[in-house]
């Protein structure tokens, strides 16, 4: 009872905060955002580098008084990513809400460390992520992955797929809201095409992202969270239509 009591104070805290200003909700404290990921969400360093993952932007779609502690790190997925007691981590930043993209990595050859089944481990993870947060008061989202810039008879490919599918699984069976980037990012790469959507990654890469693609990334997002977690759209700048 007190951990479903920490968890609706929470988003009652995120409602308020977001409805109004400070002043009139009177109560000062900010709507903390936790960011769990791999390379194409995490932060770089803008003095040497091009590169950018969303969780590094999307603060910007935010209203004031939204915080954002992106903890998303570059080779990492759900097995490493807890390995590595970052989960660990981000649970005790007590935040309002978390968000979860994973499955590039989880992706890679069976004999990587970080790689995981889509059919089994994998889904074990993304359930261990979503107890953790719930057990502390924050509400998981859960995010399928973006496409790579890899096309087949001129559509994107499908290789993350089965981690896209998998999340969505987790997603109904524990009742966690989802948005489907794998989905709109595969709809944006489709009209843009290979040569349309160079100018979204960095240099002479198909996975991660320049400042445009990053940006467009966290856009999509938004609008995910303005259609699937109701107790945040109201923290949303554009009201997620970006």
């Amino acid at each position: 009872m007190k951990t479903r009591c920490h968890f609706f104070a929470g988003l009652l805290a995120a409602v308020l905060m977001c409805g109004g200003t400070r002043a009139e909700t009177g109560s000062g404290r900010t709507v903390k955002i936790v960011i769990c990921g791999d390379s194409t969400v995490a932060n770089y360093d803008t003095s040497k580098t091009g590169l950018r993952g969303w969780g590094q932007v999307i603060g910007d779609g935010f209203k004031p008084g939204v915080q954002i502690v992106n903890l998303a790190r570059g080779g990492r997925s759900t097995k490493t990513f807890i390995k590595e007691k970052l989960l660990v981590a981000a649970v005790k930043e007590n935040a309002n809400f978390a968000l979860i993209q994973f499955g590039h990595n989880d992706s890679h050859a069976k004999d990587k460390p970080e790689a995981t089944d889509a059919k089994t481990d994998f889904k074990e993870y993304l359930r261990t992520y979503v107890d953790s947060f719930r057990k502390a008061g924050t509400e998981p989202v859960l995010i399928t992955p973006m496409h790579r810039r890899l096309f087949k008879d001129g559509k994107p490919t499908e290789e993350l797929l089965p981690y896209a599918d998998a999340i969505k699984e987790i997603a109904t069976e524990m009742k966690v809201p989802l948005i489907d980037l794998h989905a709109m990012s595969g709809e944006l790469l489709a009209k843009l095409g290979d040569a349309g959507s160079e100018d979204l990654f960095f240099t002479n890469d198909r996975t991660h992202f320049a400042e445009k693609g990053a940006r467009m990334m966290a856009d999509l997002i938004l609008q995910g969270i303005g259609s699937q977690v109701p107790a945040l759209r109201d923290c949303l700048r554009t009201a997620g239509k970006p």
